[in-house]
C-alpha cells in the first residue's frame, strides 16, 4: 500500500491515460450510443506498463497501482461520455447553443457530487462491496491473473476467449458471465425482463413503451426500494443480522461504512444536489423563465431525481452489471413533464440528471475491483486505498471536463451528438397524453409488488424493470441460459466449484468487454 503516491509523474501519467479514455468517450457516445468498459483497457494497458524494463515503470508492478490506473482511464470515459457530452447536447439539438456552457457547468458539478456520495456509502449495507458489481470483478480478476498466472490465468484465459468468440458470434457474453456471479433470484427477474421486452411485439404485438409499462414499473419499484433503503438505514443493526441471518451468510461481511455515515452521506447529496441545481438555475436564466413556486419545485425536484437515479442505476449495476441511466432520466423528464415544467426547465433537469448514475455506477466497479485487489481486513489500510481511488477518479473527472469543454465543439459542429438526446429533446418538444400520468400510476403497482415481494436484498422489482427497459432478448437468454448451467454444475459438483466458475465467469465479462471495445473504434472510424 506504501507504493500508492501521487507524485508527478504519477499525476502527469494519470492524466495522459485520462486524455485517451476521454477521447475514447465522446468519440464512440457519439457515434454508437454507448460507452465501452475501458476499465479491462486500463487494466491491461498498466500491465503492459509494469513489464517496460526502465525504472520509471517498476511501481506499476504494484496490483494497486495498476487498479488505480484502471480507475483513472475509466472515470474519464464514462465522465465525459454519459455525465457530460449527454447533457450538454441536449441544448445543442434543442436549437440553444447559447446554454451549453450552463449545462456543462450543472453536469460537472453533478458529477462530482456523485462521486463523493458512492465514496462515503460504497461497502454500507446498500451498496455492499460484497455485493457482486460484476464489470469490477472480471477487472480485478484480470490484474490478479496477469500478477499470478498459473491456474487462475488458465481459466482467465479460457473465459476470455470463450467472452471473444461468443461476442464475435453475436452473443451477449457479459450478461452470460454475471449469470454466475450475481444475484440468482434478481438474475432471474432480469432475464425475464428482457425476454418480456424482446418478444412483445414479434410475439405478442404490445409495444410496453407504449404504455409506459417498463417506466411505470420502475417507477414503483424506485419508491419501494428507497423506502427499503430508508428502513435498513433506520433499523436496529443487530435486528436486522438477525432477521436476515437465515437467509444469507453474506451479513457476516463487515462493512467499513455504517448507516450512520450512509444518512449523513446522502444527506449533504441532497443538499450539495439542491446547490448544484441553484447554480444551473441561475447561469442558465431559470430565474426569469420561472416563478418562485416553480423555482422552489424545480430544485427540490431536480435534487430528489439526481439522488433517485443514482440509487436506481448504483443497485442495478451492483446487481447485473447493467444499468438503465437513460431510461431513469427519461422517467425523471416525464415526471417534469407532468408538473409542467417549461421546455428550458426540463432540458436542464434531463442534463442534471443524466449526469448521476453512470458515474456512480462506473465507480462502483472500480471500488469493487480495488476491494478485491487490496484483499484485507484491515479496514483503515482498505479505506485509504479507497481513499487513493477517489483520487484517481477525480483526475479522470477532471480531465473529462477540460477535454468536453474543449473539444464538444468539434463533434457538433459535424451533428456528431448522442443518439439518446434526440429521443430527449423529441419528448420535451411533444409532450406527453393526458393518459401517461394513468399508465405510469397503474404499472407503478405490480412493480412496487415485486420489489416488495424481493426485498432489499434481492431488488427484484428494480432488475425486473430494468429488464422491461432494455430491448435485448438475446441477453435475456444469456442470463436464464448462465444461471441454469450454473444451478446445474453446483448440483453436480458442490460448492467447490464457484472459485472455478467465478473467474471463469469473469474472463466471459472481460471478453466481451474487449471484444466491445475494439469493434467499437473499428465502427466508429
Amino acid at each position: 500500500m506504501n507504493q500508492q503516491k501521487f507524485d508527478f509523474s504519477f499525476v502527469i501519467f494519470s492524466i495522459l491515460i485520462a486524455i485517451v479514455g476521454a477521447i475514447i468517450g465522446m468519440q464512440i457516445i457519439t457515434t454508437l450510443g454507448i460507452t465501452p468498459n475501458t476499465s479491462i483497457i486500463g487494466a491491461l494497458v498498466a500491465m503492459l506498463i509494469a513489464r517496460i524494463p526502465m525504472q520509471i515503470f517498476y511501481r506499476y508492478r504494484a496490483l494497486e497501482n495498476q487498479n488505480l490506473i484502471q480507475t483513472t482511464i475509466s472515470s474519464a470515459t464514462f465522465g465525459a461520455a454519459n455525465s457530460l457530452l449527454i447533457p450538454i447536447g441536449l441544448p445543442f439539438v434543442l436549437g440553444r447553443p447559447d446554454l451549453i456552457i450552463p449545462m456543462l457547468i450543472g453536469a460537472g458539478i453533478a458529477l462530482i457530487i456523485d462521486a463523493l456520495i458512492l465514496y462515503k456509502v460504497f461497502d454500507s449495507k446498500l451498496f455492499g462491496a460484497n455485493e457482486t458489481w460484476p464489470p469490477g470483478v472480471a477487472t480485478a480478476e484480470a490484474l490478479k491473473a496477469g500478477d499470478q498466472g498459473g491456474k487462475k490465468a488458465k481459466y482467465l484465459g479460457l473465459g476470455i476467449a470463450g467472452g471473444i468468440a461468443g461476442a464475435w458470434a453475436g452473443i451477449p457474453m457479459s450478461a452470460f458471465g454475471v449469470a454466475f456471479i450475481g444475484n440468482i433470484w434478481a438474475l432471474s427477474m432480469f432475464g425475464i425482463g428482457l425476454l418480456i421486452k424482446g418478444y412483445s411485439v414479434p410475439v405478442f404485438n404490445i409495444n410496453l413503451d407504449q404504455y409506459y409499462i417498463p417506466h411505470g414499473m420502475m417507477i414503483g419499484a424506485g419508491i419501494v426500494a428507497l423506502v427499503q433503503f430508508i428502513i435498513t438505514i433506520t433499523k436496529d443493526r443487530k435486528a436486522r443480522v438477525n432477521s436476515e441471518a437465515a437467509a444469507t451468510t453474506e451479513d457476516e461481511w463487515v462493512n467499513t461504512r455504517t448507516e450512520k455515515d450512509v444518512t449523513k452521506a446522502f444527506g449533504f447529496g441532497y443538499v450539495a444536489f439542491i446547490g448544484g441545481a441553484l447554480i444551473v438555475a441561475l447561469i442558465g436564466g431559470l430565474i426569469t423563465e420561472l416563478s418562485l413556486g416553480q423555482l422552489v419545485l424545480f430544485l427540490v425536484f431536480a435534487a430528489f431525481a439526481a439522488l433517485v437515479t443514482q440509487i436506481i442505476v448504483g443497485v442495478a449495476a451492483m446487481h447485473s452489471g447493467w444499468f438503465p441511466a437513460f431510461a431513469v432520466t427519461l422517467i425523471s423528464l416525464i415526471i417534469g413533464l407532468l408538473m409542467g415544467f417549461p421546455p428550458i426547465a426540463l432540458a436542464f433537469l434531463v442534463g442534471y440528471t443524466a449526469a448521476t448514475g453512470p458515474a456512480f455506477a462506473d465507480l462502483g466497479y472500480d471500488f469493487k475491483s480495488g476491494t478485491l485487489i487490496r484483499n484485507t481486513k484491515n479496514m483503515q489500510m482498505e479505506l485509504y486505498g479507497r481513499k487513493m481511488q477517489l483520487k484517481s477518479a477525480m483526475i479522470g473527472f477532471g480531465v473529462a471536463i477540460v477535454m468536453v469543454a474543449l473539444f464538444h465543439n468539434v463533434f457538433f459542429s459535424q451533428d456528431l451528438v448522442p443518439p439518446v438526446n434526440h429521443v430527449y429533446a423529441a419528448t420535451i418538444e411533444g409532450g406527453i397524453t393526458g393518459s401517461t400520468g394513468m399508465y405510469l400510476l397503474l404499472w407503478a403497482i405490480p412493480g412496487a409488488l415485486v420489489q416488495l415481494i424481493g426485498g432489499p436484498k434481492r431488488q427484484m422489482g428494480i432488475l425486473f424493470a430494468t429488464g422491461l427497459l432494455i430491448t435485448f432478448p438475446l441477453a435475456g437468454w444469456a442470463v436464464i441460459a448462465g444461471i441454469t448451467i450454473r444451478l446445474i454444475i453446483l448440483k453436480v459438483r458442490g460448492p467447490q466449484a464457484e472459485a472455478t466458475m467465478y473467474t471463469t465467469a469473469a474472463g466471459f465479462i472481460a471478453g466481451d468487454a474487449l471484444f466491445s471495445f475494439f469493434n467499437s473504434l473499428w465502427r466508429a472510424r
